[in-house]
């Protein structure tokens, strides 16, 4: 909470936290500081009971080195582009992760990107975890992608995702509204929550049930960090293969959580666009071990 009034935020920063001037000035080119949860400039003056917030991720170099990546593109054009993305593989740089990502290789692939999210986000309009598998939205063009973040916003893209979940989940349809906030007790884990949180809506829908675990389907309404993960488990139906979390060993492979639709009117032609992604063949070989219920 802000405690001076009428001072640029990258000044007061400099004098109330350990960073320095010229790192806080990068994180606010990077879109890496909000206040009152809208990103901040340089030129952003605070006042009293301001509400100034650190992204997840900054990321203090902002030279991004284009590196090979095999890429699986769904579909391109002029405007846009949908990969599908493998687990194991980071959207954009941030902390610990300074190359290897999928901003990089989408460097090394083209040139044609949008530039709205700063250098080390070229294209990138909303993110899945680095487990969490499937389906991206690429802008190529700040029109599009300006278009885009706005549908967004307006709930106009719909996305869904498959996931194991750890136990029998009794009923064939759930809403979870449960507000989602960082936890206090490990910075690098979100919670529900109502201090300091933002609402979170996530439907279910059960596709299968096996022995000790459900096989379902998952709608956001709203798009929080770990949304899905942190609401699973607030039910008392973790996914499977959680290494954040669950408390059970976990593969490298990592949760089993799989956006494997999306839907959204192009940008630019204003037509339809439906993209589906298969599972990947860790999850499909797993189900086939288990024992199907209800059959």
């Amino acid at each position: 909470m802000v405690t001076k009034n009428d001072i640029r935020i990258d000044k007061y920063l400099a004098e109330v936290t350990e960073y320095s001037r010229s790192q806080i000035e990068k994180m606010l080119e990077q879109h890496c500081i909000t206040i009152n949860d809208n990103f901040a400039k340089r030129s952003t003056k605070v006042k009293i009971d301001d509400v100034i917030k650190f992204v997840d991720e900054y990321h203090f170099s902002t030279e991004m080195i284009p590196e090979y990546i095999k890429l699986n593109i769904v579909y391109e054009d002029d405007h846009i582009m949908v990969i599908d993305k493998p687990s194991g593989l980071v959207v954009h740089p941030g902390s610990g992760n300074k190359s290897g990502t999928l901003a990089n290789g989408l460097l090394y692939y083209t040139k044609e990107l949008s530039n709205e999210n700063g250098d080390i986000r070229p294209g990138i309009v909303h993110r899945i975890d680095k487990d969490t598998s499937g389906l991206l939205l690429i802008a190529k063009t700040n029109e599009a992608h300006q278009i885009l973040v706005e549908e967004f916003k307006e709930k106009k893209v719909s996305r869904e995702y498959v996931a194991l979940l750890i136990g029998e989940f009794k009923n064939k349809n759930a809403i979870i509204d449960a507000p989602i906030g960082r936890d206090e007790q490990n910075r690098k884990r979100m919670t529900v929550t109502a201090k300091n949180s933002k609402n979170a809506i996530t439907h279910l829908t059960v596709l299968k049930r096996y022995e000790g675990y459900t096989f379902v389907r998952l709608k956001l309404e709203t798009g929080r960090t770990h949304q899905i993960r942190v609401h699973m488990k607030y039910i008392g139906y973790p996914i499977y293969n959680d290494p954040v979390y669950t408390k059970k060993a976990c593969t490298e492979f990592g949760q089993f959580l799989h956006a494997d639709k999306i839907h959204f009117l192009h940008p630019i032609t204003k037509q339809e666009m439906n993209f589906t992604s298969p599972i990947p063949k860790e999850i499909e070989e797993f189900l086939n071990t288990l024992n199907e219920l209800d059959k």
